[in-house]
């Protein structure tokens, strides 16, 4: 059975620089995706996109994506087939390749897909290496998935997240 590192912390706190400066010392070794905040020239947050580690990016979740059915989280509609098309089948190839797969992130707005939660619950009880961000929130899914035994839950601050990424990789080594 692999291990699952799970960083959580409050929203804009660093978890996705912890995640992105893993995957580039770990190289070829992770695969998965990130996610990153699309912003104006005004520095108005205005969506999210989801990057691969293989370098497929999309908008995953924008205030301008309404209508035909697409949940919403705030002020932002989410295009669930995004989070599918790209994320579920970054996880996916991350573990056939028994690559470290990095999640970034399990959130609200990736928990409206059957097929992320599925993928993710595979990676968890799988046998390759775990690395993901989570949710603060309490929510039921979420709350099981960091209950698992051969999970760990690390809180990213201001205080630890610049060396979080050194003590993640050894981590990741034993």
């Amino acid at each position: 059975m692999g291990r699952t590192l799970l960083l959580t912390g409050r929203p804009g706190v660093g978890k996705t620089t912890v995640i992105k400066k893993v995957a580039e010392a770990l190289g070829d070794q992770a695969a998965g995706f990130y996610t990153e905040e699309i912003r104006q020239e005004n520095g108005r947050r205005t969506g999210f996109r989801l990057v691969t580690l293989d370098g497929e990016e999309a908008v995953m979740a924008h205030v301008d994506l309404r209508g035909e059915g697409r949940p919403r989280v705030s002020r932002y509609g989410v295009d669930v087939s995004t989070i599918e098309a790209l994320g579920v089948s970054a996880l996916r190839r991350a573990m056939a390749s028994e690559q470290v797969v990095m999640v970034d992130e399990i959130g609200k707005m990736e928990l409206f897909s059957d097929a992320f939660r599925k993928t993710v619950r595979q990676a968890v009880e799988g046998d390759a290496a775990v690395l993901g961000t989570v949710m603060s929130a309490r929510h039921p899914w979420v709350d099981e998935l960091k209950a698992k035994e051969q999970v760990a839950v690390w809180e990213v601050t201001t205080g630890n997240r610049n060396q979080l990424p050194e003590r993640i990789l050894r981590w990741l080594s034993r």
